[in-house]
């Protein structure tokens, strides 16, 4: 990630917005998100803004728009691939959180096509489970343009703001101080992150409720 933020923090323009836009798309597209940094890339499109590399409207339009893509194309191979990829190695040994993510899709229908996107594991193969339970496709793009929305927006404002406080703590106290904030920052946001994770997963995971029924995919 080190490395990655490095590269990615040294670029200008065009070549920030094609390899933000690549990772964000591919975390999606590929069902293999969860090897992608696709949300950590979006953040450091939005640091990128703050440095002046690249405009922050433009950079939000870019994460927005391959968030969007890259779910929609995701939905297309779990429609014409989802059982075949589910029986492939890397996802057998996610089977338990896969059939947790599909109990979720099941009873929540299209509002667990717009959490997902706020999940990291759920973002990457919401999409193709969507596909592959048939979920009618104007159904999941309503759901996944929202949630690419609210997700790329918040995450690359995220990153500008960021950007911003590090540059100004940097300026007013030292590096020093600016790096400790940092960190102190840093853990904080992860610690939050898990216990949210947590959640949905225990979420995911719940049985439904004695004598309910089960959502359909809207």
């Amino acid at each position: 990630m080190t490395r990655l933020a490095d590269w990615l923090l040294a670029l200008h323009g065009v070549g920030v917005y094609l390899l933000v836009g690549l990772l964000v798309f591919a975390e999606d597209a590929l069902f293999i998100g969860f090897l992608l940094p696709g949300e950590t890339a979006a953040i450091l499109g939005g640091v990128a803004a703050s440095r002046g590399h690249v405009a922050l409207l433009p950079m939000i339009a870019v994460v927005v728009g391959a968030a969007i893509l890259g779910d929609s194309a995701g939905y297309e191979v779990g429609r014409h691939l989802g059982p075949r990829l589910l029986s492939t190695r890397p996802l057998r040994r996610r089977e338990q959180r896969i059939d947790a993510a599909r109990d979720l899709l099941a009873r929540r229908g299209g509002t667990a096509v717009f959490l997902g996107r706020f999940v990291a594991f759920l973002r990457a193969v919401m999409p193709a489970l969507a596909g592959a339970a048939h979920m009618p496709y104007r159904t999941f793009l309503a759901f996944n343009a929202a949630g690419g929305l609210v997700s790329g927006i918040g995450t690359v404002v995220l990153g500008y703001l960021a950007g911003n406080s590090y540059s100004t703590i940097e300026k007013t106290f030292g590096r020093a101080t600016a790096l400790i904030i940092l960190a102190i920052a840093v853990v904080a946001v992860i610690t939050w992150w898990i216990r949210r994770h947590t959640a949905q997963r225990h979420s995911a995971s719940a049985p439904p409720e004695p004598g309910g029924r089960a959502h359909d995919t809207d």
